[in-house]
């Protein structure tokens, strides 16, 4: 060990020197401070009153309040829509499936022939209006009735041989003519795609064909633009969206 040179300063010097305590008096302090806190803690919970202290008439109207807290909450979930949704039964979607099957049905506009050959427009024909168009088919082809309604007339109609009249919902009627056989009567109501006649050759008529005519607010009108207003294409031979569904 290097002996300090009486030249050298006495860094130290003039200093107190505390001799750092042993541990375990560190120990002793720290466990005191804890003691301490807790006797003052203790004394502090003393001041509270025990449950068992506690008036049961207080007890009873807080649980009370409880109660009546989770009442409204559950109140308000419902008011609000919150309530939780429970599976339909089987009757509740067969009901909701024969609604929409009503829907559908009701609205549903279709081609009168599932196979024919547009043979003749609206328009003047031999100096006269000709007030439908003719779609030719085998004699005895079935028919179907282009949208629901009722039947308003059903038998034999002077140049239109036998025919029949449906009235729509919408107020507009529809006429088949030139029928070899009628399947329905005055009053029955029929739905879209249902047989109601067989295609013929009666009345004023050249060859075997359906006469088609519209009729809007009592007046005849084009039936190629009508049905194609309503997703039907006579000339392409395209039904509306409802047809797949509607016979399916």
């Amino acid at each position: 060990m290097r002996q300090r040179l009486s030249s050298e300063p006495d860094r130290y010097r003039g200093r107190r020197r505390v001799p750092t305590p042993p541990r375990s008096r560190y120990a002793a302090v720290v466990t005191s401070a804890f003691v301490g806190a807790g006797v003052v803690a203790l004394g502090a919970a003393s001041q509270f009153p025990d449950a068992k202290d506690v008036n049961p008439t207080v007890l009873h109207n807080l649980e009370e309040a409880a109660s009546n807290g989770e009442d409204a909450a559950a109140a308000n979930d419902v008011l609000a829509g919150r309530e939780a949704a429970k599976p339909a039964s089987r009757s509740d979607r067969d009901k909701n499936d024969k609604i929409s099957d009503e829907e559908l049905a009701a609205n549903a506009w279709l081609l009168p022939l599932d196979d024919y050959q547009f043979t003749s427009p609206y328009g003047v024909r031999f100096g006269k209006l000709h007030a439908g168009i003719d779609l030719a088919a085998p004699e005895g082809t079935p028919y179907k009735a282009v949208h629901a309604g009722v039947v308003t007339a059903a038998g034999h109609n002077g140049g239109y041989g036998y025919a029949i009249t449906i009235k729509h919902s919408d107020g507009t009627e529809m006429i088949y003519a030139h029928s070899r056989r009628l399947l329905v009567k005055a009053g029955d109501t029929v739905k879209a795609g249902q047989v109601i006649g067989q295609v013929g050759n009666t009345g004023y008529s050249y060859g075997m064909h359906l006469h088609l005519e519209v009729h809007v607010n009592g007046a005849p009108t084009d039936p190629i633009v009508f049905l194609r207003e309503r997703g039907v294409d006579i000339k392409l031979g395209i039904a509306s969206p409802y047809a797949e569904a509607n016979a399916s």
